[in-house]
């Protein structure tokens, strides 16, 4: 199943979280140890400072084995099924594993592309040195509403 993620990283761990990401430790030890760094890679910013992506997970509950993963550097504000149930064929039934394969994710990830900044580069150009949390600005061009997101 597929998730819209929204989450605000949490006071403070904003370069340890840009460090775990340039140095691929972010979800070392858990079985979907690369897509974290893929989510952050397409991971967007919104004008309203949540950070959204779309995760893919087979967990029976949402996020269930990344939840602790994500909770070292986010509060997760919302968890919500990316689209209908019903029409993931893997959640019905008709195809096991059809997630790993489908384009559902690519062209959600397409959409959510056209909201927000990249959170990456917020991340990059927001981090400041010994750890202190920086409160940068995007551009007002940038802050494009994530809320249709």
């Amino acid at each position: 199943m597929r998730y819209l993620v929204r989450a605000r990283v949490k006071p403070g761990r904003e370069n340890d979280l840009l460090d775990a990401i340039e140095r691929e430790t972010l979800g070392l030890g858990s079985v979907a140890e690369g897509e974290y760094l893929r989510n952050m890679k397409d991971a967007r910013r919104c004008a309203d400072k949540t950070t959204r992506w779309v995760e893919v997970c087979y967990c029976p509950t949402p996020l269930q084995e990344e939840r602790p993963y994500w909770e070292e550097y986010f509060d997760l504000t919302r968890v919500q099924d990316a689209h209908d149930r019903r029409k993931c064929r893997d959640e019905n039934g008709s195809e096991p594993w059809a997630c790993g394969d489908c384009d559902c994710t690519a062209r959600l990830e397409a959409k959510l592309k056209q909201t927000g900044a990249s959170f990456l580069e917020v991340l990059r150009t927001g981090a400041s040195p010994a750890g202190n949390s920086s409160n940068a600005t995007l551009p007002h061009e940038l802050h494009k509403d994530c809320s249709s997101t």
